[in-house]
């Protein structure tokens, strides 16, 4: 997995790939159009953050480039990977419970704030790291 060079794609299985933590200045993603839905990516080195139709979705401290992001009606699920260890911010239903997994790890189960947010850490070791977030 690389960067998503072109900041926001769209991918043939219908999920999203975003951000590119090798920029050095904020670049921006306007109006762009998935699925009936328009999304906004900011993205460098320090933060990438993903907004779906003007509300939070994905905020990642600092950049990453995150592929297969996919929504259902239960969580999400994207693969993951980052110059250094990331602490990642998503947007859900607020104050419910989530079964939340970062690679071979079975994080436990977590409840996201009155804002609807859950924050996780991902470490890196060289290659992509799988996040499963499900409702439970």
């Amino acid at each position: 997995m690389a960067v998503v060079s072109e900041l926001l794609r769209s991918e043939s299985d219908g999920s999203l790939s975003f951000g590119n933590y090798d920029l050095s200045t904020k670049t921006k993603r306007k109006d762009f159009e998935h699925q009936g839905d328009v999304y906004y990516v900011k993205t460098f080195s320090e933060i990438t953050r993903l907004e779906k139709n003007g509300s939070f979705l994905y905020e990642s401290v600092p950049g990453t480039a995150v592929e297969h992001f996919q929504e259902t009606d239960d969580g999400v699920r994207f693969s993951v990977e980052g110059k250094e260890d990331a602490q990642i911010t998503i947007g859900l239903s607020e104050g419910t419970e989530y079964s939340v997994k970062v690679g071979s790890e079975d994080m436990g189960t977590m409840k996201t704030n009155l804002g609807g947010k859950l924050v996780l850490s991902v470490e890196f070791s060289g290659k992509p790291v799988q996040v499963v977030i499900k409702r439970v």
